[in-house]
């Protein structure tokens, strides 16, 4: 395993860590100051001050970019299906432009959280069915851009409204059905807040092996948790065995980024610069 104690070469962080301390650029100079290499944008952050001077500002910076946030969201009713399929075509295209390595893909969970204004359903089964479908018809256009898709499983609270793919072997499932040869154009995207409490993680890390690997986010699970969104906790104040789980992936040849992603109001109101260094010196201590 790599020793990340005597820097942070291999942190990256999510920019969704700072997002309501400063605008994209703000977030890259700042990055830029303690000596972060890398970033994963949101959407919105990059719409905010407009892709071009987006792109600029990570080329100037010398940044690379540990991933995209977020393709996906693909379930709806019938009357937003081409809305949903050229968002992601456009979310492809902003990837490509800023230098990403692959867009990380948060699916949707029932269609009238995931697009509102969809009509109103309970019908999980059919929600996982739309979302391999609409991945499917994903990856012939990212293919075009040589743009790989990280399925993030998200956390069974989350199965109504954000993603009802929750597990570590739901995602490879997909994968190995869309892409049985591993061409890498489809893999998935690991969160500790959201694996960490799954009995087969370790196996399902295993069969992804390096070539489905294509992103590995970290912070911690707090007990109590406030709010299951907005209550993350910074890496080594919470439950989850942070080290573990990346021994495990890097035993896989996993040589990526560690990307820092808290969404947390606690740390959102405190000062860029002190989040900045709090992270760099956890990333050294407890990743």
């Amino acid at each position: 395993m790599r020793d990340f104690s005597v820097d942070h070469r291999w942190l990256s962080l999510n920019t969704a860590t700072v997002r309501k301390q400063g605008d994209l650029v703000q977030i890259i100079e700042a990055c830029a100051r303690h000596g972060i290499r890398a970033i994963d944008p949101w959407r919105d952050q990059v719409a905010a001050v407009g892709l071009d001077r987006a792109a600029r500002a990570v080329r100037e910076a010398g940044l690379e970019l540990s991933g995209y946030c977020r393709g996906g969201m693909f379930t709806s009713d019938a009357a937003r299906r081409i809305e949903v399929r050229d968002d992601n075509r456009r979310a492809v295209d902003e990837a490509r432009a800023l230098g990403a390595c692959c867009i990380v893909l948060v699916v949707g969970g029932l269609p009238q959280y995931s697009r509102p204004g969809s009509a109103p359903s309970k019908d999980i089964l059919t929600a996982r069915a739309q979302v391999e479908d609409a991945i499917a018809e994903m990856m012939e256009y990212a293919k075009t851009a040589q743009m790989p898709l990280a399925i993030e499983p998200l956390h069974p609270a989350y199965a109504a409204d954000r993603a009802c793919v929750n597990t570590t072997r739901q995602a490879l499932d997909i994968c190995d059905r869309l892409d049985p040869n591993r061409t890498g154009a489809l893999g998935v995207a690991l969160d500790v807040y959201h694996i960490w409490w799954d009995p087969e993680v370790l196996s399902q890390i295993a069969r992804a092996g390096k070539d489905r690997l294509l992103a590995f986010h970290v912070c911690d699970w707090l007990v109590p948790t406030k709010d299951i969104l907005n209550d993350r906790g910074m890496m080594g104040d919470g439950t989850i065995d942070i080290r573990s789980l990346r021994r495990a992936v890097e035993a896989q040849g996993f040589v990526g980024y560690s990307e820092i992603e808290i969404f947390s109001e606690d740390w959102w109101a405190r000062p860029m610069d002190e989040v900045l260094r709090t992270c760099i010196a956890r990333h050294r201590t407890v990743v």
